[in-house]
């Protein structure tokens, strides 16, 4: 699989989102994607399914250098010793001895962000984590992380899909040499995958309209997705994209779709903070 060069960190360009998953499927879902040939892996602290994303890592029967695992501290530990702590546990409940990438999952306006960005840094030089990151940074705020760590940012993963203007954000991740990590690629499928610039193309290529969105996110420069699905039929689909492009016309045509305005997936969560 294509994978992206960023700040010295290789991601590979499609991962599996694990949010929602939960206890056997969740464990059976990852070592499916695994067996599939999938290398990169996506949870948090707070999705409450460490231990079974690092079951089936463990049991893959693969070296742990394939594999690009990341993980996040919630936004209530971003003080210097509730950060280590979270890594910490994370690792304990995934029973790795570190991840490859550590985000800081929301940003928090009560803890400096000085503060935060340099327990991240302890972190990496402690050998919990190979690379740092943040997620569901704006813009600005991102300039500001860059600015306060000693380590290169690799990754800021943020919402994104057709529907959802995220310019001024890519722009600072190419700006800083890093990967902007889409998740909710396609959306919630649906309204999305029904539009006619997104299903023509999908006729034109023979493809599943959820392939042409997310063939839309790797033709832009150092963006990766990571799709969350509970089917394991979805994860083949959603990895066959690497084999047919999208011409320019196609690429304006769903980029088009931002014109509708800002619409979000409900996560459940939305801080008080800038806009992207």
């Amino acid at each position: 699989m294509k994978t992206l060069s960023v700040n010295g960190a290789e991601i590979p360009a499609i991962g599996l989102g694990t949010w929602t998953l939960e206890g056997r499927a969740c464990t059976d879902l990852v070592s499916h994607a695994l067996g599939i040939g999938y290398r990169h892996v996506d949870t948090a602290a707070i999705y409450g399914n460490e231990q079974e994303v690092g079951e089936a890592i463990r049991n893959a029967g693969l070296p742990r250098g394939d594999i690009f695992l990341t993980t996040k501290v919630w936004w209530t530990d971003l003080a210097a010793a509730d950060l280590k702590r979270s890594a910490t546990e994370s690792l304990e409940r995934l029973g790795l001895d570190h991840v490859d990438l550590l985000l800081v999952h929301w940003p928090n306006p009560a803890v400096p962000l000085a503060e935060t960005m340099d327990a991240l840094n302890r972190v990496r030089e402690e050998g919990l984590t190979r690379h740092i990151g943040v997620s569901n940074f704006p813009s600005r705020l991102l300039a500001e992380a860059v600015r306060l760590s000693e380590a290169p940012l690799v990754a800021n993963q943020v919402e994104y899909h057709p529907y959802l203007n995220q310019d001024k954000v890519h722009a600072a991740c190419r700006e800083n040499g890093m990967a902007m990590v889409s998740y909710c690629p396609i959306y919630r499928g649906g309204a999305l995958l029904d539009e006619p610039a997104v299903a023509e193309a999908a006729a034109r290529h023979g493809r599943t309209p959820a392939q042409i969105v997310l063939r839309w996110h790797l033709e832009q420069e150092d963006v990766a997705v990571i799709p969350r699905t509970s089917r394991k039929e979805r994860l083949a689909e959603n990895a066959g994209i690497f084999d047919f492009s999208l011409d320019a016309g196609e690429m304006a045509a769903i980029s088009r779709l931002r014109s509708a305005g800002r619409r979000l997936c409900d996560y459940g969560f939305s801080p008080e903070w800038d806009s992207p």
